[in-house]
């Protein structure tokens, strides 16, 4: 008798589950599509330089003064002009203008001039006022040194040394690596256990004579090759037109694949443990978004954690997602190989044996 081949029904279940994936096209676009068009925006809004503060001259200052005219030189200030006071205090209120400033004349018992800057401003800036409070200090002591005809003790002379530009894109694109094997995985992996457990294929599977490991691994194989192609097309598209940076090319592109790989595997186990904990379909979204959501928000996936409180900056470290991310950008960016990003793939390693140990005690079958 012939004896049964575990290996021809491995790759049969693996291709199946794989042409399953490309007959959806919602998955096709929210895989491909939807990462890219997010990197267009947020790569999009990083590139914009410094916007100028807009301050507003009081009408009771006048504009014949050194100060004000040096003012509206400077790169980092926009002077703009209103009809009328209402309007300009107004716009204070409202944020749409940084400050006003006011030129007031003080008395004097001798010949030298002397002037009161006032900056008003409001809470609705931001916090402006002080960085415009510093341009104008910055501004008048120059107005000074030049009226009195007085050289400068220190010299500023910027000088830059050779070193890999870095772009906006090197911060974002890894971010949204993350974020796309996060909730593709989890959303694919969830929903796909589920359905063939409740449609009781996997326990069909389970009565034929094919392996458990061999249908996880399988379905699991499928899911996680789609998804590193997606992972390549993101790497391509990002290099070849918008110049992410693979510092050392092909070599550098493999380790992010092995490290995606990694993270592929520590995800697909949280999608187990979803399909299995799920009573029924409409709760794994929510479920997913527990698990993910603040992963999303927390992870620097889109911004800097540098942005948080240092006690929060510690408890987004402890996420898997943040650890993915980091190791990425040290990666693509700053050239280190993937033995050297040991701490992110000690903190995944923990993260892998914990959510692997609650799917063998949560797993089902039927």
């Amino acid at each position: 008798m012939k004896k049964y081949s575990q290996f021809k029904a491995l790759w049969a279940i693996t291709k199946a589950s794989f042409k399953a994936i490309f007959s959806q096209p919602s998955s096709i676009f929210f895989s491909f599509l939807f990462p890219i068009a997010f990197i267009l925006i947020f790569a999009a809004f990083g590139e914009n330089k410094t916007n100028p503060y807009k301050v507003a001259i009081d009408n009771g200052s006048g504009f014949n003064n050194h100060l004000l005219d040096s003012l509206s030189s400077n790169p980092l200030i926009k002077i703009e002009k209103y009809a009328d006071t209402a309007s300009e205090y107004a716009d204070l209120r409202k944020g749409k203008l940084a400050a006003v400033i006011q030129l007031n004349k003080l008395p004097t018992s001798d010949s030298v001039q002397r002037f009161q800057v006032v900056v008003k401003s409001s809470e609705a800036s931001g916090g402006a006022v002080y960085q415009i409070v510093k341009l104008i200090d910055y501004q008048a002591l120059k107005v000074e040194l030049a009226d009195a005809k007085l050289q400068r003790e220190y010299i500023i002379v910027p000088e830059m040394i050779p070193g890999k530009k870095y772009r906006s894109i090197d911060f974002i694109l890894p971010g949204m690596i993350g974020f796309s094997v996060l909730f593709a995985t989890l959303f694919g992996i969830a929903f796909l256990f589920f359905s063939l457990r409740e449609q009781l294929v996997l326990k069909r599977f389970y009565a034929s004579p094919v392996s458990r490991i061999n249908i996880l691994v399988g379905i699991g194989v499928s899911r996680l090759f789609y998804q590193i192609i997606n992972v390549v097309v993101i790497i391509l598209f990002g290099h070849y037109f918008m110049k992410f940076t693979l510092i050392n090319g092909v070599v550098t592109f493999l380790e992010m694949l092995l490290f995606s790989l990694y993270m592929l595997f520590l995800l697909m186990g949280a999608g187990l443990i979803i399909s299995s904990i799920a009573k029924n379909d409409t709760m794994i979204p929510l479920m997913i978004n527990i698990f993910a959501l603040p992963q999303m928000l927390l992870a620097g996936t889109f911004f800097p954690l540098d942005v948080f409180p240092l006690w929060m900056q510690k408890l987004c470290e402890m996420l898997p997602l943040t650890q993915f991310n980091n190791a990425l950008r040290k990666i693509s960016f700053e050239g280190l190989h993937f033995y050297e990003c040991w701490k992110e793939i000690g903190y995944l390693g923990i993260w892998t044996v914990v959510i692997y140990l609650v799917v063998f005690r949560v797993m089902k079958w039927e």
